[in-house]
């Protein structure tokens, strides 16, 4: 007989307390995967022009993708209704905080990611029709020789790899091939950034899922890439091409920090040390501690900042490392 006063504890159920998977992305997972290898064959067979590059990326993408499947999403009480597509990526810009709350408990990040991904795509293709392929490879290439072995291949390698680069840039089958392995790099680079964030957080004392993190690092990057991108569009065809910068200026030609005070060639590390200090990089800054406090549990206001401050330093620092390096491709 059971003693009325200490009666058995019965064993809480785990279904119930549980969060569900995102099983969903598991068959976009698996298709990115085939085609990754369907294309993959196709280079290795010698008909798809980089398909051994293109694929490798797809079948990556489709790996992370799938092992991603098995990271529970957060178990939320719906509060409140999903914010629509629009509504996200227009209120990202006016409104963040709600943006935010919202992805605390519907952690979309695919919109952003596919925005981020066709911006960065279409500034790329107009940047290597403005500046030319020619220059833009044979500019990476001289910089390549001033290093010299063993960081660079011997001039005869030297030579090859500048005719194949030019010949690859102006293919249309390796542009698409570079649209690919750009979605996955932007992909899998804010995954380990999220990563880290969702890491600092949790050091920090705070609670967060990884898909909030996700969704928050990519929804905070958007805003910052459609101004970069869409006033480097327009720049681009304002100023000469001879202006341009064949390896700073592929990223964005909007010149908002301190930079301006420094020559590349003379001072890259100071430089690159006062690009970091901009209003694009205050207003990325802002919106990481804005995600981090409203897209989380628990996270207080000093918690954001301090991860977000943290992870602005180290990246800054990152940077200036490797040009110290390699200070001559900013020349």
């Amino acid at each position: 007989m059971s003693d009325p006063q200490n009666p058995p504890i019965s064993a809480p159920s785990t279904d119930d307390q549980l969060a569900p998977r995102p099983t969903n992305i598991r068959p976009f997972a698996i298709g990115f995967f085939v085609l990754g290898v369907l294309v993959l064959v196709g280079g290795i067979a010698k008909f798809i022009a980089g398909g051994i590059g293109t694929g490798a990326a797809l079948c990556l993408f489709g790996v992370v993708l799938f092992a991603f499947s098995f990271i529970r999403l957060p178990k939320l009480p719906e509060s409140e209704p999903p914010m629509s597509f629009i509504s996200r990526i227009t209120g990202i810009f006016f409104e963040p905080s709600r943006v935010f709350r919202n992805i605390r408990i519907y952690p979309a990040w695919v919109a952003p990611f596919a925005v981020i991904v066709i911006l960065t795509a279409v500034y790329s293709f107009c940047f290597t029709q403005r500046v030319t392929p020619e220059r833009i490879v044979n500019y990476t290439m001289d910089k390549l020789a001033e290093i010299g072995p063993p960081l660079a291949p011997p001039p005869d390698k030297l030579e090859e790899l500048r005719a194949k680069q030019i010949d690859d840039a102006k293919n249309p089958v390796q542009r698409a091939g570079t649209v690919v392995k750009t979605m996955v790099g932007v992909f899998v680079f804010t995954a380990i950034l999220a990563a880290l964030y969702f890491l600092g957080i949790l050091a920090f004392g705070g609670k967060m899922n990884y898909w909030q993190s996700l969704a928050i690092i990519f929804h905070a990057v958007l805003p910052v890439v459609v101004i970069q991108k869409v006033l480097s569009l327009v720049l681009l065809y304002i100023k000469s091409p001879d202006d341009i910068h064949p390896i700073m200026g592929a990223d964005n030609l909007v010149q908002d920090n301190l930079g301006i005070l420094f020559t590349p060639a003379d001072h890259p590390v100071f430089f690159v040390l006062a690009t970091a200090i901009g209003l694009l990089s205050f207003y990325s800054l802002w919106l990481k501690a804005v995600g981090l406090k409203n897209g989380s549990t628990k996270v207080s206001s000093g918690t954001a900042w301090g991860v977000a401050i943290t992870f602005w330093i180290l990246g800054t620092l990152g940077i200036t490392g490797m040009t110290a390096l390699f200070p001559n491709f900013i020349s």
